[in-house]
Formats: structure tokens, C-alpha cells, sequence
């Protein structure tokens, strides 16, 4: 019965990307209801998967988001959160991302009306460099940079190596970076057709102030608070030093 539901999930998930594209295409030049369309999406999506797979959610420490523009830093497990987050957090919103994904039909240049920064991962330098000016310009334009440090969405209980692009453009540019933490890879699996049933738990950390800091210590303080609380999430009591293992990714 689960696996039918989440059929069902995906099919009227692939629906919806037909609806509401389009829309969001069509009203490119309008950047505020762009993402407010795409907001409502978000919202429908995170809707339609707690009443069809039943996979409920909370959000913890929605206090601790500042004032203004900043950059989200948030662990990367499911398909979920990539559409939760703009619905579920009070603040406009821009990713990094990987340029290829605008590239899919409908889906991709729906996305690529929201101006994300859309990098070349296989760029090195020239990548880092696109953060720190495009995301810079997003910062200061009143939108939030969410970065995926990972890279990639990580099965639970695995991390990668995080990147520094997020940290870089906080170092660079003075903006507080929020830690996010959540457990939805329990609930929807990477590379899973089969959503739910679950409890997401969203958590939002102390920010970050990178004033001072180097990029590094930067990226340390975000990782160390993601993926200990990320364990507390997931029920996990073994040692962060075991979760070192690298995963291949997608």
C-alpha cells in the first residue's frame, strides 16, 4: 500500500511540475511573485507527502534565524528538503546548485527564473568565484544563499566532505551562516520511490558570525553542529569519528 501511495506521490508531483512552470516562466520578470509561486509549490509538495506517505514535520530554533539576508547552510539527505525549505522558512531564497539542473525541460527553467547560482562543479577556482560574486549580489539584494556543503544528497548515517563555496562567501562577505540539520533521508531516501511514512525534524542552529573567521573554521563550526545534531535526530549514540566515512554520492 505505501509503495502505491508513493506512486501516486510521484506522479501527481510530476503533474504539478507541468501546472506550475509554466506559471513560473511566464512571470519571470516578476521576481517577487516568481518565488512567491514557487513557495506554493513547495507548500503543496510538503503537503501532499504528509497526507499521502504520511511524513509529518517540525521545525525547531525558528528563533535563531536573524534578521536580513544570511547563507543556510543545510545538510543534504532527500529530495524533501529541497522543496521544504523555501516553504517551510520565512525568508527569500537562492541556491547553489549544480548548472545542470537548469537544463531539465520545465523543471530546470522553471528553477532557473528563481536565480540561482548555478556553478560548473568541475570548475575548481572559477566555481568558488561564482559564488562569492553572484552570491554576494543575492545577499546584498536582500535574498538568503542556501548552500548544500555536501554537495550531494548523503544516505542517512554517511556524511562527505563539505566543501568550502558556502563558507568562502561568508568569509568574503561578512553574512551570518545558519546551520540546518535534519533527518528527512529516514523518511524519503535518496534515489527512494518509496516516500514516507515519517517524522522530519528541521533544526535551525545559533548562527554562525563569520566576521574574523577564516573560511575554514567557518565551514568546522557549521559542519560540527549539523552532523552532532543530525545524530541526535536520527537516534544515533556512536562516536562522530566513525561517521568519517566517505559515500560515493549519486
Amino acid at each position: 500500500m505505501q509503495l502505491l501511495r508513493s506512486l501516486l506521490f510521484h506522479v501527481i508531483m510530476a503533474l504539478s511540475i507541468v501546472v506550475y512552470a509554466p506559471v513560473v516562466i511566464a512571470i519571470f520578470w516578476l521576481p517577487y511573485r516568481v518565488y512567491r509561486v514557487a513557495t506554493q509549490w513547495g507548500r503543496f509538495m510538503i503537503g501532499l507527502a504528509r497526507i499521502l506517505c504520511g511524513i509529518r514535520y517540525r521545525v525547531e530554533g525558528l528563533e535563531n534565524l536573524p534578521s536580513g539576508s544570511m547563507i543556510l547552510m543545510c545538510k543534504h539527505q532527500s529530495t524533501w528538503e529541497t522543496f521544504a525549505l523555501p516553504a517551510l522558512l520565512p525568508v527569500p531564497q537562492v541556491w547553489v546548485l549544480k548548472r545542470e539542473l537548469t537544463w531539465i525541460p520545465l523543471f530546470g527553467w522553471g528553477l532557473a527564473t528563481l536565480a540561482p547560482i548555478a556553478i560548473n562543479r568541475g570548475a575548481g577556482r572559477r566555481a568558488v568565484h561564482q559564488i562569492i560574486e553572484q552570491g554576494r549580489a543575492r545577499l546584498e539584494s536582500g535574498k538568503t544563499v542556501v548552500v548544500y556543503p555536501e554537495g550531494t544528497r548523503v544516505p542517512t548515517g554517511y556524511r562527505r566532505r563539505y566543501g568550502l563555496g558556502g563558507a568562502v562567501l561568508a568569509a568574503e562577505t561578512g553574512y551570518p551562516v545558519v546551520p540546518i540539520a535534519h533527518n528527512a533521508g529516514s523518511a524519503w531516501p535518496r534515489q527512494s520511490v518509496r516516500v514516507g511514512p515519517g517524522l522530519v525534524t528541521v533544526a535551525i542552529g545559533p548562527p554562525i558570525d563569520s566576521r574574523g573567521l577564516s573560511a575554514e573554521e567557518i565551514r568546522d563550526r557549521a559542519e560540527h553542529w549539523i552532523e552532532t545534531t543530525v545524530m541526535r535526530l536520527e537516534n544515533r549514540t556512536e562516536m562522530a569519528e566513525l561517521l568519517t566515512t566517505r559515500h560515493p554520492g549519486r
